[in-house]
């Protein structure tokens, strides 16, 4: 081997080289600024809502937890799209990237109408998996009815979100989250509260405020496509070129075991909301004020993931699989350490953070403390399989082992094991949210195994 070719092989080894930080600043920041401005979309809403009363703040808890999965869901259908996309990016075909994003739109906007029509005619029975509470589920199934429409509006982001990434352009789509979020903010503000001579709607007007932001945002992205003459601003023919069998097949192929495992995961989550309804109204109360806390905090790591699934699959469809390799160990090392940061971050908060949901007794702020600490070590617990699962597995393609993964760790595992304490062994709701976490450790040995394997790194992407 010649010194030129071991040179360059040492520099595609390495774990931290100028590349990385370069595609850091140009992509992983600018995707998890969005993912930290979507998932405060949730916690300001919360914050807002939790000015009213701890009824409100459950029913919107459980709800939220309903929405996400359907969220979820549709992320799960927009991930095929986004792994090819990055790939056919990494190839440097423009086209391919265009007629990926059109094709990922497609299947996202059908797929919504299934979490819709569930919302509008079964809404108070999702609602009434966590509670009996008749009021709470009353309040959720309104706000679900009203919400489940602002589903349409992240298909359209998502799909082009997802392009923007490929083409290390996250920037923008995070410009418009954050117009996005602000025009939430002002809505809610103006809805909840009745300003402005408007009528005082409490948790309706939040779940309006939620559809009339998104609508406009997926206006404003339009509208920014159109007058860049952006390539991700697909038409019919590019529409017309994705349906064609031989692309829609490799989308299914990835995007059916994604969204099974993105739905399982999710569906896992809304298990655990109403393994938690069980244990009583305030601990459904507490868990609905730490889920958005914890979102916001997960965000960092999540964003992370995401811009390394963009990054891992670029490298893999340029067909450089020692570079992919190593910068997927770079984002592990780099991942784990901001969860670390975050977390002790959450603890030195923790007063502050409480002290937003004015609503809640002292009895039910207390147990919010105890439920406060636990998540503080809970989320360093996630950081590596959520990287991995997230990010770099199914960068290569490696969809069908995140499934598997997921199903037997949460619920063969995970979601038994918490019953049986709510259900059987009557444990306190302290106790029954630490369980929660206890499928993570499973999954750090199965990932760092499947990780060193290189059985994860696939080419994926077709010709025309």
């Amino acid at each position: 081997m010649s010194l030129s070719s071991m040179s360059n092989l040492k520099k595609q080894s390495a774990i931290f080289s100028p590349e990385l930080f370069k595609v850091i600043l140009t992509v992983a920041i600018p995707v998890t600024l969005q993912t930290i401005l979507f998932s405060s979309k949730g916690l300001i809403d919360l914050v807002m809502i939790g000015q009213l009363t701890e009824q409100n703040i459950a029913a919107v808890g459980v709800a939220s937890r309903a929405l996400f999965v359907a969220t979820i869901f549709l992320a799960g259908v927009t991930a095929g799209g986004a792994m090819l996309t990055a790939q056919y990016f990494g190839a440097k075909d423009q086209v391919g990237v265009t007629r990926s994003t059109a094709l990922t739109w497609v299947m996202a906007t059908g797929a919504a109408l299934i979490p819709l029509c569930a919302f509008h005619f079964y809404g108070d029975g999702i609602m009434g998996l966590s509670t009996n509470s008749s009021e709470i589920i009353a309040l959720g199934h309104q706000y679900l009815k009203v919400s489940g429409w602002s589903l349409f509006a992240v298909t359209y982001v998502g799909s082009i979100a997802a392009g923007l990434r490929a083409m290390h352009q996250a920037a923008v789509s995070t410009w418009f989250s954050g117009f996005g979020i602000t025009l939430n903010v002002m809505f809610n503000w103006v809805l909840i509260f009745g300003q402005f001579g408007f009528p005082e709607l409490g948790l309706k007007g939040a779940a309006i405020a939620t559809v009339l932001s998104s609508m406009l945002e997926v206006l404003a992205i339009y509208l920014y496509l159109k007058t860049k003459t952006h390539p991700l601003r697909f038409g019919v023919q590019a529409l017309k070129q994705g349906l064609q069998w031989q692309h829609v097949r490799p989308f299914f192929s990835l995007s059916m075991p994604t969204t099974l495992n993105f739905l399982a995961w999710s569906g896992g989550l809304f298990a655990y909301t109403a393994i938690m309804g069980q244990t009583g109204e305030a601990g459904l109360v507490v868990l609905s004020v730490i889920t958005p806390i914890e979102a916001f905090s997960l965000s960092f790591l999540t964003g992370i993931a995401n811009a390394s699934a963009v990054i891992v699959g670029n490298q893999l469809g340029a067909n450089k699989p020692e570079l992919a390799y190593a910068q997927a160990k770079g984002f592990t090392v780099i991942a784990v350490g901001v969860t670390l940061l975050v977390s002790v971050s959450l603890w030195l908060l923790q007063s502050a953070v409480l002290d937003l949901f004015t609503a809640l007794s002292l009895e039910t702020r207390h147990l919010a403390e105890q439920f406060y600490l636990i998540l503080c070590f809970g989320i360093l617990l996630r950081s590596l399989p959520t990287l991995m699962v997230v990010g770099v597995l199914r960068a290569g393609g490696d969809v069908k082992f995140c499934l598997y993964q997921d199903l037997c760790t949460q619920w063969l595992f995970g979601i038994p094991l918490a019953a049986l304490g709510a259900l059987v062994f009557g444990f306190s709701a302290p106790v029954i949210f630490a369980m929660f976490f206890l499928e993570t450790l499973f999954k750090w040995g199965v990932c760092l195994y499947r990780f060193r394997s290189r059985k994860w790194m696939n080419y994926l992407i077709t010709e025309g």
